[in-house]
C-alpha cells in the first residue's frame, strides 16, 4: 500500500524525476525498508491512456515548457524528452545495450582529442557487471537470462540481408526490454509497431506500470505527479535539508529530506542546482567545479531511408528490434575515436516521411511536386530504415545555462542548451551515412534518404562523474562532491556518452546507487 509523508519527516530520500534513473532508485530504496517521496513535474497516465496515435501521444508524454536552442540545435525546441510519471521510459524503443569495456575508459582509450574534455569513469566494467546483470533480470532483456530474442520484422530482415552482404557478422534483433513471452506480470509484445509511442499492452518495460507499484506495493514509497521542484534547500553547513515544488494547484510546498536524489533530465538536472543558489553557493549548488551544466551530450546521430524494390511496410512491428553492431568497436584508421550502430528505424507514418525526408534530406531540395510524391510518397510502403547512433564527444561549452531575463511558467529562468559538433562526431557520421546507405544499396535499395539528427532524446552528462572534484560534480555514487547527501541519479551523471542507447546503464548505476546510499544511512555516514 502507498504511503503518504508528511512534509515535515526529515528521514525521508526525496528523488526528484521518475524516469529511469529515478523511478529505479525509488524502487530499490522502498524495496530495502527506505521510505521515499517521489516528486515528478509531469502526470500520471494508466495503460487506459496511452493509445496507438503518434500525434495523441506526443501531446501526452512530451516535455514542452520552453527551452532554447543555440549553436546547432533547434532554437524553439533544442531536445525531446517526456514530462510524465515514468520519464522517458514510457517512450523509449526498449534497447538495452551494456557499454563496452573501452568506453568506460574513453580518454586512456581515445587519448588527448583536441577540443573534447574526455575523462575516463571513475567505475569500470569489471564493477558494472553484476548491476548489468541485475538490470537486465529487472526489465526482462532480450537475449539475457535465457530469454530469448523478439522476431525480426520485414524492415530487419532488409537490414539483415544488406549487412551480412557486406560482411558484417554481429547482426539480430537487440537486447531488447521488450517481452517476447510473457513475464513479471506483463505480456508478450504483439508488433503493433507503435513502441515509441507507449506500449498500449504492458508488454515493454517502464518505471511507469513495472517499478512504481512494485514500489507503491512495499509501503515504502510515496509518488506525487504534477509537483515540480523548483529549490533544493540546505542548512548552515551547507547539507540538503529538502526541496521547494509547486504542487498539482500551484502552491509553494517544501519537503524534507535526509538524503536528496536529482534525475530530472540532462537539461533539469542543471537547472535546478543552478536555481538553488544561495549565499553560501553562489554560483549554484555542487558547483564549486564549475561542472554543472556542462559536457551537454546527446549522441550522435541520423537517419538512412532506402527505397526497397517491394513492399516492406517498416511501420509494423517492434521497432527497433533489429541492430548491426561490428562499426561500434574503437578503430582510429576511420579517421575518428569510438563507435556507432545501426539500429531498425520506422517511417513514423506518412506525414513524419514526407516532412523529415522531403524537408530535412540532404539531397531533396523541397516537399511538393509530382517527382517528389511519386518518389517518396507512393514509396512509403517500400521504404526501410535505420537510425545511426554513435558515441559524441564532450565538449566544455556545450552546457546548459540559465536564460538572464525570460522566465518560464513556474516563474523560473528559462534553460538554454547549447551545442556544436565535434569534428570526431562529423567525421563519424559520415562514415555511418557511406555504410548506412552500403547496407541497402546492397539489399537492393535504389535510392537513399540521408537525414541529419532529430532533436535530442539521448541527453547525457552535464552533471558529470568524476574522480577529481574539480573536473565534475558527482563521485562514483552519484554523490556530489560538495554536498555528501545530495545526490545525481540520471544520466546526468555520464562522464562519456558511449555509443549505446543509454536507459539500461541508467538502471544499473541506479541499482547500484541504492545499494551504496542504503549502505551509508545504516552506517550514518549520511
Amino acid at each position: 500500500m502507498a504511503r503518504t509523508y508528511d512534509l515535515s519527516d526529515d528521514s525521508v530520500v526525496v528523488i526528484i524525476g521518475s524516469g529511469a534513473g529515478g523511478g529505479t532508485l525509488g524502487h530499490e530504496l522502498s524495496e530495502k525498508g527506505i521510505d521515499v517521496v517521489c516528486l515528478e513535474a509531469g502526470p500520471r497516465l494508466d495503460l487506459g491512456d496511452i493509445v496507438n496515435d503518434w500525434g495523441e501521444m506526443g501531446a501526452k508524454l512530451s516535455w514542452n515548457d520552453k527551452r532554447i536552442g543555440t549553436g546547432a540545435l533547434n532554437p524553439g525546441y533544442p531536445l525531446w524528452v517526456c514530462k510524465t510519471v515514468g520519464g522517458t521510459t514510457v517512450h523509449w524503443a526498449g534497447a538495452s545495450l551494456r557499454f563496452q569495456e573501452h568506453e568506460w575508459k574513453a580518454r586512456t582509450t581515445y587519448g588527448d582529442i583536441a577540443g573534447a574534455t574526455l575523462l575516463d569513469w571513475p567505475i569500470d566494467a569489471a564493477e558494472m557487471d553484476p548491476y548489468y546483470s541485475r538490470a537486465e533480470d529487472k526489465m526482462g532483456t532480450t537475449g539475457t537470462h535465457g530469454i530469448p530474442r523478439l522476431p525480426g520484422n520485414n524492415n530487419y530482415k532488409v537490414m539483415e540481408y544488406g549487412a551480412k552482404k557486406l560482411g558484417y557478422q554481429t547482426v539480430h534483433t537487440g537486447n531488447m526490454s521488450i517481452n517476447p513471452e510473457p513475464r513479471d506480470g506483463r505480456p508478450s509484445c504483439l508488433q503493433l509497431g507503435f513502441c515509441m509511442a507507449g506500449c498500449a499492452i504492458g508488454a515493454k518495460w517502464s518505471i511507469l506500470y513495472s517499478e512504481v507499484p512494485k514500489a507503491e506495493a512495499t509501503g515504502h514509497f510515496e509518488l506525487r505527479p504534477d509537483s515540480m521542484v523548483v529549490r533544493i534547500v540546505h542548512d548552515d553547513s551547507g547539507k540538503a535539508t529538502g526541496v521547494e515544488y509547486l504542487d498539482a494547484d500551484g502552491n509553494l510546498q517544501m519537503q524534507k529530506a535526509r538524503i536528496v536524489a536529482v534525475a530530472g533530465n540532462s537539461v533539469e538536472t542543471p537547472r535546478l542546482l543552478l536555481n538553488s543558489a544561495s549565499s553560501m553557493f553562489p554560483d549554484g549548488m555542487a558547483n564549486s567545479s564549475g561542472q554543472v551544466g556542462r559536457n551537454y551530450m546527446r549522441h550522435l546521430t541520423a537517419t538512412v531511408y532506402a527505397v526497397m524494390p517491394g513492399p516492406v511496410h517498416f511501420d509494423r512491428g517492434t521497432q527497433m528490434a533489429g541492430i548491426v553492431m561490428d562499426e561500434v568497436r574503437h578503430d582510429d584508421s576511420r579517421g575518428f575515436a569510438g563507435g556507432y550502430l545501426m539500429e531498425t528505424l520506422p517511417g513514423f507514418g506518412v506525414a513524419a516521411i514526407a516532412g523529415n525526408v522531403g524537408g530535412m534530406s540532404i539531397d531533396t531540395p523541397g516537399t511538393w511536386g509530382r517527382d517528389y510524391t511519386r518518389e517518396v510518397i507512393e514509396n512509403y510502403r517500400n521504404m526501410a530504415g535505420m537510425w545511426l547512433v554513435g558515441e559524441d564527444m564532450p565538449q566544455a561549452d556545450n552546457r546548459v545555462t540559465l536564460h538572464d531575463t525570460e522566465k518560464d511558467q513556474y516563474g523560473l529562468p528559462v534553460p538554454v542548451v547549447h551545442f556544436d559538433e565535434h569534428p570526431n562526431d562529423l567525421a563519424m557520421r559520415n562514415h555511418a551515412y557511406r555504410m548506412g546507405s552500403a547496407v541497402y544499396e546492397a539489399a537492393g535499395g535504389s535510392k537513399s534518404y540521408e537525414l541529419p539528427p532529430f532533436p535530442g532524446t539521448h541527453n547525457l552528462g552535464t552533471c558529470r562523474m568524476s574522480a577529481n572534484a574539480d573536473e565534475g560534480v558527482c563521485g562514483s555514487s552519484g554523490a556530489t562532491h560538495d554536498i555528501p547527501n545530495l545526490f545525481i541519479s540520471d544520466g546526468s551523471q555520464f562522464t562519456t556518452g558511449a555509443a549505446e542507447n543509454p536507459t539500461l546503464t541508467i538502471v544499473a548505476l541506479a541499482i547500484r546507487q541504492a545499494e551504496l546510499m542504503a549502505e551509508a544511512m545504516r552506517t550514518n555516514s549520511i
